[in-house]
């Protein structure tokens, strides 16, 4: 296969077609220079597919996780939820989770089970900063709650959320958290359905209109991101399905919560 033609294939992936343009630009200077200041007066295609080549043979494409991990990690928070064992009366963790902050003002977006119940709330950015947290309201029909940052890092940035209109089983998704606590962590996977319904076994409420997807999750990922390739953010982390309820290890079926039912159930619009 001619270089011209490995070119076009490449183009046809959406993640990288952005970077093989520029090198493709980058090899059409570098003739056109060849053409201006050599001794050869002609422009060949071999000359385009000599350039092109040696372009991307030493070139060092990131893949896509790599983007997508990077685009969202500023935005990813841990939570932690703290509260006085009546028995002790000393304070103690009960609670380990993700957010997404979704306001620059420190305004994060997270699971209700993370944070219910919590007498104090501990919030850690991506750059190690801590601060307090204060629950500012929730959702409990979408297990979802908003909590703010009383101090924020200079630099905080905000998650870029897109519309999930779009989003077809087959997609693939990256679940960005803290998992048994350990992160910040990524794992890859697709959607595998949408407009999913979900039941916890304890018997709380019924979760509907979900996104089912095969990123690894488990207790940790709760209230963190769901993101597209180019790190946007298309759901909120909210269950897991284990056939054996005392097993809350993942199997394989994850359900996040769409970015426009999470966004609106707390009294923001997502784009």
């Amino acid at each position: 296969m001619k270089i011209t033609e490995q070119v076009k294939a490449i183009l046809r992936r959406s993640e990288i077609r952005s970077l093989v343009f520029g090198l493709v630009g980058m090899a059409l200077a570098l003739a056109v220079y060849h053409r201006a200041f050599s001794d050869s007066a002609t422009l060949t295609q071999d000359d385009i597919d000599a350039a092109v080549g040696h372009t991307l043979s030493t070139t060092v494409i990131a893949s896509p996780g790599v983007r997508a991990y990077e685009t969202i990690i500023p935005s990813v928070v841990r939570i932690e939820g703290f509260r006085t064992d009546p028995k002790t009366k000393e304070e103690t963790r009960f609670a380990v989770g993700t957010g997404v902050v979704i306001v620059n003002d420190g305004t994060i977006l997270t699971n209700l089970h993370v944070v219910q119940g919590a007498e104090r709330i501990k919030i850690t950015f991506a750059d190690g900063h801590e601060s307090p947290g204060v629950f500012q309201g929730a959702r409990p029909e979408h297990d979802l709650a908003v909590v703010r940052a009383r101090v924020v890092p200079d630099d905080l940035f905000a998650a870029t959320m897109t519309s999930t209109a779009k989003l077809k089983p087959g997609d693939h998704v990256y679940a960005v958290g803290f998992p048994f606590g350990i992160g910040p962590s990524v794992s890859a996977g697709i959607v595998s359905g949408l407009k999913r319904e979900f039941r916890s076994p304890d018997g709380g409420n019924s979760l509907s209109n979900l996104i089912q997807f095969d990123a690894a999750a488990n207790p940790g990922n709760s209230g963190g991101p769901l993101v597209t390739a180019e790190g946007e953010v298309v759901g909120i982390v909210t269950a897991i399905l284990n056939p054996n309820e005392d097993d809350r290890t993942f199997v394989g079926i994850g359900f996040a919560v769409p970015i426009e039912n999470a966004a609106s159930a707390v009294g923001l619009s997502p784009f």
